[in-house]
């Protein structure tokens, strides 16, 4: 297993700077597809301008079947993208609880920041495979210990709905990235299902004491903007590395 993930993160660290349009790396039987940008690509070379996060992650079994289960994904910034939440609403995530993906963005429609979606393959014993799907949305959610949290909400059938609000902790960090984002994933239909797919698109611009606000914001620094991203999985494996996207200074 030591030499497996050793492989495993030698050619992500190469493949994931490597393409603009997706990247892809594959070890035993699982394969990742990993990909994230931002809008605009032309930025302040010092100040703080809004833009649009996009993220996605596929994941497939080489056999067909069922990937390994991800169980973490750990999401580091760059330090030159900022998070603002002050003035932006909150939601309590007891309140999305048994909620539908309509009533969730209803009760807390304030506290929205990203959208996207969600898919995951379930195989019970004696039962054939099928995939459920979900639309997903991010909610800005109560502090917790002193750092922001978001809220990643969804509900799938499996086919009995399963609700899905779970707490994103954001953690600023000194060093190269400035954010962790954090995401524990939790057993998918009583640990028969795994995620083999999920999306979304971060970015909210409001206004707060007399001021234009935006939830996510850059500044092109030194010409590039960088995602780190570490991927742990049920079986132990580990894919760690970063995706990097030029931008241009206005």
């Amino acid at each position: 297993m030591k030499r497996l993930l050793s492989t495993a993160l030698a050619a992500v660290g190469l493949l994931l700077a490597a393409s603009a349009h997706g990247e892809l790396v594959r070890f035993g039987n699982l394969v990742l597809t990993a990909d994230g940008a931002f809008a605009p690509r032309t930025l302040p070379r010092r100040e703080f301008a809004p833009i649009e996060f996009k993220g996605r992650a596929n994941l497939r079994a080489v056999d067909g079947g069922v990937p390994v289960a991800l169980r973490r994904l750990q999401i580091d910034f760059d330090r030159d993208g900022r998070l603002s939440t002050a003035g932006l609403p909150e939601c309590d995530p007891a309140l999305l609880v048994g909620r539908t993906p309509l009533e969730a963005r209803s009760t807390c429609r304030g506290s929205i920041v990203g959208e996207g979606r969600a898919a995951a393959m379930i195989a019970r014993p004696g039962e054939p495979a099928f995939t459920a799907e979900t639309e997903l949305t991010v909610f800005n959610g109560l502090p917790r210990g002193g750092h922001p949290t978001a809220i990643i909400h969804g509900q799938l059938f499996t086919p009995q709905p399963e609700t899905f609000a779970i707490v994103i902790p954001i953690e600023k960090r000194p060093g190269e990235y400035r954010y962790r984002a954090t995401l524990d994933v939790p057993p998918i239909a009583g640990g028969f299902g795994s995620l083999t797919h999920i999306d979304a698109t971060i970015g909210r611009r409001y206004r707060f004491d007399g001021r234009r606000r935006s939830y996510v914001s850059a500044r092109c620094g030194d010409g590039v903007l960088q995602t780190h991203g570490r991927f742990e999985f049920a079986d132990g494996s580990l894919v760690d590395g970063s995706v990097q996207r030029g931008c241009t200074v206005r």
